[in-house]
């Protein structure tokens, strides 16, 4: 186990993201947004700004969980790795990055282990055809739990019940394990602190984007999927938006045809 593991790492290290390996036999994470909901408007904490409140939820639609596994550096903070199994079940540790903190949120009971830059809410400015222009705001909503909290599809490698329970509120644990496994969702109310995006001033058309894991510290199978949006009109108003519907992505350019090989010259005499 401990030579395949340097092996995993040293591919790691090698590939920028070994879950793209299909001769690793990884059964990794897909983590994604789904839409904003429950949109309303409300006032800022300080009750001095406007802002848009949503739910949110990320998904893992993968063949593995998205785990990791933090372990203590200093009183609020914790260095992870993420945990990927393979198809023949060995668990490996991997360095991405990945950071835990444990984050103080007064109205919901205490303090809670959170990973850092799970998520981000982006408001864009768009045009007429609907696709996004320039990046107006962001909310300040990033740390999550990482939890299994509503199970949101079925089949033979869904879990029926939670594997990973409840936001973990030890203190003085030196060691953690977060994660969501395949087809749950960990998933915040609108009315949760930090769910939402200043709007206070703004008027037209824009686009509301959910998008998970923008620091990139967990390795998944598709990276290509991790944010969903929501065309609005603000002020806002629930209803129909009369706003132009979002442009579909920009397919990908097609490859470059090959370039011919010219003809050996000819024999010298």
């Amino acid at each position: 186990m401990l030579a395949a593991t340097a092996t995993l790492a040293a591919l790691a290290a090698a590939f920028p993201n070994p879950c793209h390996e299909p001769g690793l036999g990884l059964r990794c994470p897909d983590l994604v947004m789904a839409p904003p909901s429950h949109l309303r408007l409300a006032r800022s904490p300080s009750r001095q700004r406007v802002v848009l409140r949503m739910e949110n939820r990320i998904v893992n639609l993968g063949a593995g969980p998205a785990e990791l596994f933090g372990e203590r550096i200093s009183p609020s903070e914790m260095r992870a790795r993420q945990v990927i199994v393979d198809t023949a079940g060995r668990r490996y540790r991997v360095v991405t990055g990945a950071e835990l903190y444990f984050k103080s949120v007064p109205s919901r009971g205490g303090s809670y282990w959170k990973f850092k830059d799970a998520a981000r809410f982006e408001l864009w400015a768009i045009d007429r055809a609907g696709q996004r222009t320039a990046l107006v705001r962001t909310g300040p909503k990033h740390d999550y739990c990482l939890r299994d909290l509503d199970r949101v599809r079925g089949g033979p490698t869904v879990r029926r019940k939670r594997f990973y329970g409840a936001c973990n509120k030890r203190a003085g644990t030196r060691q953690i394990t977060l994660g969501t496994s395949v087809g749950w969702a960990d998933v915040y109310p609108s009315s949760y602190p930090d769910n939402w995006i200043d709007v206070t001033g703004l008027s037209g058309c824009f686009a509301v984007v959910h998008r998970a894991d923008p620091g990139a510290g967990i390795f998944e199978s598709n990276e290509n999927n991790n944010s969903s949006s929501k065309i609005v009109r603000l002020p806002y108003k629930p209803g129909p938006q009369r706003c132009p519907r979002a442009a579909p992505p920009a397919p990908p350019a097609p490859p470059a045809p090959p370039v011919p090989t010219p003809p050996p010259p000819p024999p010298t005499t």
